[in-house]
């Protein structure tokens, strides 16, 4: 009996992770926030707890349990240096695009740092419905609400999030494609090829968080954009080795920047609609890498070629 209690577990834990990496839109976090909700299925079902369905079980624990985490996450993030941006999830881009489908679109950075802007309770809501098409009456007893209130919540987290949400270029072809343009032009610093690919109101986003070098804000346009990922590339050709390695991160296409040493120095996504570059995100703090390999110290690297 130990052994199918430990071999359910280990099939929950994937629907654990789904749901509280999206909840809080940290690898640590939902790792942490999975190894309890699970100790406590399996305490429950170590007592003979009467529970109908484990998988339901789980997920309800998981949710509560990151409805807590978020609301306790909110204040270190508001005192975040700089831009503050998930920790991605990396995968390799010639892996079997059929699992990745889902993940473009509810697993996006794009849609991570919406989901930010909502409450815990709206938050759950939101992803239980839409996400993981759980009913109103199940939302309402994870929540701790009445349906109704379930209903309302769900309700206005949709409205506030289809105002924000990010497009996405459908052809999986077209995205890699534009990518492998979009990498290529960076990797031998053509600005003019870049800007071609870029949309003209493209957003750049860097997450340092005081610990690696990132913009303090956010850049808007074009010819910014582009002079902007060209002196990033001129810098990363101070790193003995460097290189880019393309992936997808999070369902989109995307990058891991690596030193000689095959040690990470950062990931870089792109959101792509209408055949251009909408968004990217760089990723730089090592304490949002760490999960993905090895991290290099990129000041110490960067000083070593002075």
């Amino acid at each position: 009996m130990t052994g199918s209690r430990e071999e359910l577990l280990e099939a929950l834990r994937p629907t654990a992770f789904a749901i509280s990496y999206r909840m809080l839109g940290s690898v640590a976090e939902a790792e942490d926030v999975v190894q309890e909700a699970l100790l406590r299925l399996h305490h429950a079902l170590e007592h003979d707890e009467r529970i109908e369905s484990p998988r339901a079980y789980l997920a309800t624990v998981a949710t509560r349990l990151s409805i807590d985490q978020l609301r306790s996450a909110r204040m270190r993030r508001e005192a975040y240096v700089g831009e503050w941006l998930p920790e991605p999830l990396v995968a390799d881009s010639s892996a079997d695009p059929a699992p990745q489908a889902e993940l473009a679109d509810s697993l996006s950075l794009a849609f991570l740092v919406v989901l930010e802007s909502l409450s815990p309770e709206q938050r759950a809501a939101l992803l239980l419905r839409d996400v993981f098409d759980y009913d109103y009456a199940q939302i309402a007893d994870v929540v701790g609400k009445s349906e109704d209130n379930a209903r309302q919540l769900a309700a206005r987290a949709r409205r506030h999030v289809e105002e924000r949400k990010p497009r996405f270029e459908a052809s999986r072809e077209q995205r890699e494609e534009l990518a492998r343009r979009f990498f290529e032009a960076a990797r031998e610093g053509e600005v003019h090829a870049l800007e071609t690919l870029l949309a003209h109101d493209v957003v750049l986003h860097g997450d340092g968080g005081g610990k690696a070098p990132a913009l303090a804000r956010a850049l808007h346009g074009r010819e910014r954009v582009a002079r902007t990922l060209r002196a990033w590339m001129r810098q990363g050709e101070r790193i003995p080795g460097a290189s880019l390695h393309q992936v997808d991160v999070n369902g989109q296409p995307g990058a891991l920047m690596l030193a000689g040493d095959d040690t990470l120095i950062g990931v870089m996504a792109l959101d792509i609609a209408d055949g251009q570059v909408q968004a990217v995100r760089s990723i730089v703090n090592p304490e949002k890498l760490a999960h993905v390999g090895p991290v290099g110290d990129v000041r110490a690297l960067l000083k070593g070629r002075d």
